[in-house]
């Protein structure tokens, strides 16, 4: 029992720096921008893609690294992705030509691909359902939160402190700990029986249509959304994908089992996940603009700004793993995500030109974070209920891919919407106008996640809905054959 309980010990540390650098990552590039700008000669058009690099890489190949975890395992997928995301970040940091840092920046999202599904994968493959899985996955968003907002500070102080470089090879002892977490920890292999079979097909059109996808709304923010070269990518990205249903239909090993929207707490938290972000990733977005551009904040104290947010997020992560067994799953959900709609609604109306750091940011930053962090673990748990643990992969990279669409979708058409509600102006009453526009948009899109998963996840009677044949395998440490499995779920 004391070996499993290290063994268990070290796989969670190895998980919540994986999540903790993964969150980090997101944010920590975009204050040192303007210095990666002036250093290596960007043009205008050109530094967009040291974010959309990433989110490209990042976004496409989510489904594939998911797979791949379940077919190949976690213990050769989370230290290769690992190894990987090292180097590009360290080659990153060494960089002295445009073209190469967008390169590592791509190379960075392949390794957040591999590593950021399979981390959510194992948290549910290697704790139990009840109170150790409600902590870990509580530790997990307070990773993802705890990296975000380190991000947007560390990002100020390092590029004040070191430059810009640094904030690509802060990335390089985050993933030493995380292999040498891993090194120790006993990692699930792959599922023993057949050999590994990958739906080539399916990870070929699914990886290009959901970069193309994430490309053209990438775009947006230099061109418009109904010029051509905004619209080619998005139709040949929904041609694909639908390309990609259709092989996944006639698949007998699909890339994607489509069968799991038929989950309804699956379909109810990808859902959720979906409008969250989509709100979340623009408020953070706006946020940061309305300290700057409106209040006249320098970067180190608009990222000092965010620590009132990662407080919630880790109150709210703590409040959920005590009581989700009493509220249940669906219950806790609906009640963060009313929380976190009224913390943007007060944002919307809070963000005014004469705005103050305890009314304009301080107030709406605790209800919108209690909720969000409220709402990180039993959307962790509903997304994998009912799924076998041969599909937990799958299953936790469709999860991220919501996460990463949502806020690619999100933050382009919130910008879009923010935009036309400040028109010409520059000043800060019409720069606050679109800010507050941005956040009412965002408020209504979590309403609507909060109601959609309210109505698809069952209610506090869980304990006859798990899958006969997800506890069966559970108790034989899920070395069972996929279509053995299917057939358990009709």
């Amino acid at each position: 029992m004391e070996g499993r309980n290290r063994d268990t010990g070290w796989l969670l540390t190895a998980v919540l720096l994986v999540q903790f650098m993964v969150a980090l990552d997101v944010s920590v590039v975009n204050v040192a921008l303007p210095d990666m700008r002036d250093d290596l000669g960007f043009s205008p058009g050109g530094l967009q893609w040291v974010v959309g690099a990433y989110a490209l890489a990042f976004g496409g190949l989510l489904m594939l690294g998911g797979r791949l975890a379940d077919l190949v395992g976690g213990r050769r997928i989370l230290p290769a992705g690992l190894a990987f995301f090292g180097a590009a970040s360290l080659v990153g940091g060494l960089v002295s030509d445009p073209g190469a840092l967008i390169a590592a920046r791509a190379a960075q999202g392949v390794g957040a691909a591999a590593v950021s599904p399979v981390a959510l994968a194992l948290v549910t493959l290697s704790f139990p359902e009840g109170p150790a899985r409600s902590r870990a996955l509580g530790l997990w968003g307070v990773a993802g939160a705890l990296g975000g907002a380190v991000g947007v500070l560390a990002g100020g102080l390092l590029t004040d402190a070191a430059g810009w470089r640094a904030v690509m090879l802060v990335n390089v002892p985050i993933v030493l700990l995380a292999l040498f977490a891993t090194g120790r920890a006993r990692l699930p292999g792959r599922r023993a029986g057949a050999a590994p079979r990958l739906d080539l097909a399916g990870a070929l059109l699914v990886t290009a249509g959901m970069t193309l996808l994430v490309l053209a709304v990438v775009r947006t923010e230099s061109t418009p959304w109904g010029s051509p070269a905004t619209l080619l990518p998005l139709g040949a990205a929904l041609a694909l994908l639908a390309a990609f249903v259709a092989v996944e239909r006639r698949t007998p090993l699909p890339l994607l089992r489509l069968g799991l929207f038929g989950v309804r707490p699956v379909l109810g938290a990808n859902l959720f996940t979906l409008l969250l972000c989509s709100g979340q990733f623009a408020s953070f977005y706006f946020c940061s603009l309305y300290m700057q551009q409106v209040l006249g904040w320098d970067a180190a104290t608009t990222g000092a700004a965010f620590l009132p947010f990662s407080a919630g997020v880790v109150t709210g992560s703590v409040i959920a793993t005590k009581v989700i067994a009493r509220t249940g799953t669906r219950d806790l959900l609906a009640l963060g995500g009313l929380l976190g709609t009224a913390g943007l609604a007060l944002f919307a109306y809070t963000a005014t030109p004469d705005g103050t750091f305890l009314y304009s940011i301080v107030a709406p930053s605790l209800l919108a974070s209690v909720g969000i962090g409220m709402s990180f673990v039993p959307l962790a748990t509903a997304a994998v209920t009912g799924v076998a643990p041969d599909e937990a992969g799958m299953a936790s990279g469709l999860l991220s891919s919501s996460r990463q669409l949502g806020g690619s979708l999100g933050l382009a058409v919130l910008v879009t919407l923010a935009a036309s509600a400040t028109g010409s102006g520059t000043d800060p009453a019409a720069l606050a106008a679109g800010h507050r526009t941005a956040y009412a948009v965002s408020a209504a899109l979590l309403a609507l996640g909060t109601l959609l998963a309210f109505v698809l996840l069952p209610g506090r009677s869980r304990g006859a809905s798990e899958d006969p044949g997800e506890k069966n395998q559970k108790d034989s440490g899920g070395d069972v054959d996929p279509q053995v499995s299917r057939s358990t779920q009709g």
